[in-house]
């Protein structure tokens, strides 16, 4: 069976997303995406 080695790129795509969802939360934009999706959610089901 071959193993497959996983490509440098992919690595360093993951670390960047990971950093900027880090970066993301300290920045605490995690409260409004929330408000942003609470505010979809009340359009979908016809209250807001």
């Amino acid at each position: 069976m071959k193993k497959h080695k996983i490509h440098p790129v992919f690595w360093l795509v993951a670390v960047c997303g990971l950093f900027f969802m880090v970066f993301g939360v300290w920045r605490e934009e995690i409260v409004i995406l929330y408000q942003k999706a609470i505010y979809i959610c009340m359009e979908c089901i016809g209250i807001g």
